[in-house]
């Protein structure tokens, strides 16, 4: 299909302003055509939205030979799947074979098929799902397995299990049938449940302890509400059962009032009676909570437990609650309790090396450290560029791969799947097109696309001025980089004069960006932040009197020069509030000013690494945006100005406001 073929009636009706006249009725007849050709496309996917099924069927005939009618087709057998017939469904895969609705809607399927235990038509459906991502499908296929042949496939479904966020049906009933049939497996359900319960998710506690004890719900909401007085109630706990309850309205007590909990935990009857793990556990979740409110008692809490019997999590935030008190033995204890999976991560195999070479006294601990410096320094990432600079490399831009062929980039617009995700994304369906997108370029072959493959996507993208998947899509690749993919500069002139105007690095400006929307014009997140610079409606009023930017209005914001004008604008006083510090000021641009500036802590507070500060931020969303705006920044300088650049020095340290200083910016929003 040529790409003539799938233009929107936006970008047609654009070409008329440079258009002469007779061509211009010409094209926009065609513009029209299009349209009308999409709107039951378009609303079929308001209708699939509510699940009108009787407008859905309306309207499906009418996409007849359109570019998306797999979407159409896929929309309308979704909404009625559980009335669907076996021939309905077979012959809407054998027509939409190989395509992300085909695999979409199989995936839905198996999931029904599980929650009704046919496992005759799951077990045979089961080896055509493709993408094989969902974990309650996998969940479901291990439960058939099971009951099948009785083999033990506990760790398999635990690992799924325990990594869920929110509860779940498939999982849930593989573990319930692995706990009443193999002795032992009662641990992996109250495990789910502290984690349910340290992380506030009630329906979890009480969705795992289900599978081991009966109406346990009452007693759960009691603890959840006030586990100090159920633990004050209770005087014994030598049946593993009680422990378990004891241990939850520990684990709830840590999650509301750490202090608190390191009290109650040290009572006698608690030493006494729970076993090592169980105390080991909660003091993790002490630890953990105290350490997410920059407490310097997070250490201590800690290293009253054992880091062997902590969750991975636990052992996460041990490494930040050590690394800024400075205990660098802690950070090496923590690292070395967790899994080699979880040690691998570029974070903590960061943080590991470090402590590693913090150990003076031993040459092994020296040369393990370097080593693992050197496996993991490049451009891809924070840590990687910071062990690049601990091993004295300069960041630079590295060597641009061998250029696509003709046949190359043929193949990526020729690519079914990619041609779909574009159209989709240009007639407005954005998150369906990058699902497809998604889908077509990791999951549609097992491993994904190689890399020449996934190269020659990324430039599709690009030349289409698709950069959220360009930049997306040329992430994934393995042996290569190619830094112009990854680090687009779109909209050059405006970025980088509106940025000397008022005295920003425009390296900073397009790191932020980056992070930000993706370079997605009309990016909109859930809270309502807006463009390229993901403005709130408020900051953005805000900013725009402060700037002079005299008759402005709410729709204005979606306007590039304007985004661009009141984002940069509202940077430049965020950072000049914060003396200069890129990393506190990008945790002001996407937590608000007044959270980095607890986050710094008040007189007497340490003063340290930025990397270690960021590290510690104590929002996940921040830490990692953070991170990854300050590691674009780095690679954005260097390609704008050629030269070897320090992430480092652009960290530089954080630390408490000199108490002598006048604080600025208390004003901003």
């Amino acid at each position: 299909m040529q790409f003539s073929v799938i233009l929107t009636s936006f970008a047609l009706l654009g070409a008329l302003m440079f258009t002469p006249h007779a061509q211009a009725q010409s094209t926009l007849r065609e513009a029209i055509a299009v349209s009308v050709a999409d709107a039951p496309i378009i609303e079929m996917a308001q209708a699939y939205k509510v699940r009108d099924r009787k407008r859905l069927a309306a309207l499906q005939p009418l996409l007849r030979g359109h570019p998306l009618e797999p979407w159409g087709a896929y929309w309308n057998l979704s909404a009625r799947l559980g009335e669907a017939s076996p021939q309905e469904l077979q012959d809407f895969f054998g027509r939409y074979a190989g395509t992300y609705q085909e695999d979409r809607l199989r995936a839905e399927w198996l999931l029904m098929l599980g929650r009704n235990r046919d496992w005759a038509a799951f077990n045979r459906e089961a080896p055509l799902y493709r993408m094989n991502d969902d974990k309650s499908v996998r969940c479901y296929g291990l439960l058939a397995e099971h009951l099948a042949s009785g083999v033990d496939n506990t760790a398999q479904v635990k690992d799924l299990w325990l990594s869920l966020k929110e509860a779940d049906e498939g999982c849930a009933a593989a573990a319930e049938q692995l706990v009443k049939d193999i002795p032992g497996n009662n641990a992996m359900a109250w495990q789910r449940a502290r984690l349910g319960m340290e992380n506030d998710r009630l329906r979890i506690v009480t969705q795992a302890v289900d599978l081991v004890t009966n109406n346990a719900s009452k007693l759960l909401n009691n603890i959840y509400l006030n586990p100090g007085k159920y633990l004050n109630d209770k005087l014994t706990a030598i049946q593993p059962k009680t422990r378990e309850f004891v241990s939850l309205a520990l684990i709830r007590q840590a999650y509301l009032d750490p202090e608190a909990a390191a009290v109650e935990i040290n009572k006698l009857r608690w030493r006494a009676q729970l076993t090592n793990e169980e105390r080991s556990w909660v003091w993790g979740v002490i630890g953990k909570r105290a350490a997410q409110r920059l407490m310097p008692e997070a250490p201590g809490y800690f290293a009253q437990g054992q880091a062997s019997q902590m969750h991975e999590d636990h052992l996460a935030w041990m490494v930040r609650g050590a690394l800024r008190t400075g205990r660098w033995a802690q950070v090496l204890d923590a690292t070395k309790a967790m899994s080699p999976a979880q040690r691998a991560e570029p974070t903590w195999a960061y943080w590991h090396a470090r402590a590693l070479l913090k150990q003076t006294s031993s040459e092994l601990a020296q040369a393990q450290g370097r080593q693992l410096l050197q496996e993991l320094a490049s451009v891809r990432g924070f840590y990687e560029m910071l062990a690049m600079e601990e091993l004295g490399l300069p960041i630079v831009t590295p060597a641009s791969p061998v250029a696509l062929t003709l046949a190359e980039k043929d193949a990526a617009a020729a690519n079914p799947g990619l041609q779909r995700a574009l159209y989709a994304i240009r007639i407005g369906l954005r998150p369906e097109g990058v699902r497809e997108w998604n889908y077509t370029t990791n999951l549609h072959t097992r491993g994904g696309m190689d890399d020449r493959s996934l190269l020659a996507a990324a430039d599709l993208a690009c030349q289409n001025g698709i950069w959220d998947r360009c930049i997306n899509t040329s992430e994934r690749t393995k042996a290569v980089i190619d830094v112009d993919q990854r680090f687009p500069m779109p909209f050059k002139a405006a970025v980088v004069e509106r940025s000397k105007q008022i005295g920003l690095d425009p390296a900073y400006v397009y790191g932020l960006i980056r992070q930000e929307s993706r370079f997605i014009m009309d990016a909109k997140s859930v809270v309502g932040a807006s463009g390229l610079m993901q403005v709130m409606p408020a900051t953005a009023r805000w900013t725009a009197k402060k700037i002079g930017l005299t008759n402005f209005q709410p729709h204005d914001i979606n306007d590039r020069e304007t985004n661009i004008a009141i984002g940069t604008g509202y940077l430049k006083l965020v950072l000049d509030s914060f003396d200069g510090a890129m990393p506190l000021a990008a945790a002001a641009y996407n937590a608000g000013p007044g959270r980095p500036r607890l986050w710094r802590g008040q007189t007497g507070a340490p003063v340290m690494e930025a990397a270690i500060w960021a590290e510690n931020v104590p929002f996940n969303e921040t830490r990692d945006y953070v991170k990854k705006v300050l590691a674009n920044t780095t690679l954005y300088a260097a390609l704008i100005t050629g030269q070897a650049q320090s992430l480092k020095a652009r960290l530089g340290s954080v630390g408490p406001k000199d108490a002598a200083a006048v604080e600025t910016g208390l004003d901003l929003p």
